[in-house]
C-alpha cells in the first residue's frame, strides 16, 4: 500500500481547498486522512478513498469505482471506495463528495460513542 510523497501531496493540497482542516497520517502503510478529529478517506497505492454508507455507495458504484480491499482481491473489503480522478482534480467538485464522506464519517463516529 505504498503512497509517493507527490502523490500524498496533491491530495493534501485538493482536499484542503475543498474541505477545512485536512491533516494525514501514516497508517499501515498507506496514510489516512482527517478533517479535525474526523477520519474519513485513505490513500493506498496512490488510490484515494472515501468514507461511504449505503446512501452514498451507489453514486460511487455508477462511476465504476471499486471498494477498498486491504488484503487483495481474495480478502474482505471496507466501507471506502475509490474516488474518481476527474472528482479529485477539480476542488470545485471535490467539494460535495468530501462532504458527503465526512457526513458519514460523523455518523459512524456518533453510534460508536
Amino acid at each position: 500500500m505504498p503512497v509517493s510523497s507527490s502523490f500524498k501531496t496533491l491530495v493534501v493540497d485538493q482536499l484542503n481547498r475543498a474541505v477545512p482542516r485536512i491533516r494525514a497520517r501514516p497508517m499501515f502503510g498507506g496514510v489516512g486522512l482527517y478533517s479535525g478529529e474526523l477520519f474519513f478517506a485513505l490513500i493506498a497505492d496512490d488510490t484515494v478513498y472515501f468514507k461511504v454508507d449505503a446512501s452514498t455507495r451507489p453514486e460511487f458504484e455508477a462511476r465504476g469505482m471499486e471498494p477498498f480491499r486491504p488484503f487483495g482481491d481474495e480478502g474482505g473489503t471496507m466501507q471506502y471506495y475509490q474516488l474518481p480522478e476527474d472528482v479529485l482534480e477539480d476542488p470545485e467538485t471535490l467539494r460535495p463528495w468530501a462532504e458527503k464522506a465526512l457526513a458519514v464519517a460523523r455518523q459512524s463516529k456518533g453510534r460508536r460513542k
